[in-house]
């Protein structure tokens, strides 16, 4: 009769502790770069939405101002400089 209680709360004992654990999902890095990726996407996408609905900007316009909502970019008309011309030495 003990063996049987004893085996009765052992797994009354497992079915209460995995009761218990809640459900965890670990997020990758990858993972996160992925949510991140989508993220941008769908905000560049409203932006774009927006800046079309506007009717004041050209089609170009509104393609810049997606490409700096996806990149983060705070002056998306301003170009970058590759490399400055550096001036040659007096002889």
């Amino acid at each position: 009769m003990q063996r049987n209680f004893r085996r009765g709360v052992g797994v009354l004992v497992a079915i209460v502790m995995l009761a218990v654990v809640a459900p965890a999902s670990s997020q990758t890095q990858g993972m996160n770069r992925r949510n991140d990726r989508r993220n941008d996407r769908q905000a560049g996408r409203a932006a774009k939405q927006a800046c079309k609905a506007g009717d004041e900007k050209s089609r170009a316009e509104c393609r810049q101002v997606k490409r700096s909502v996806k990149h983060g970019t705070d002056h998306p008309t301003e170009a970058p400089v590759a490399n400055p011309p550096t001036p040659a030495p007096a002889n």
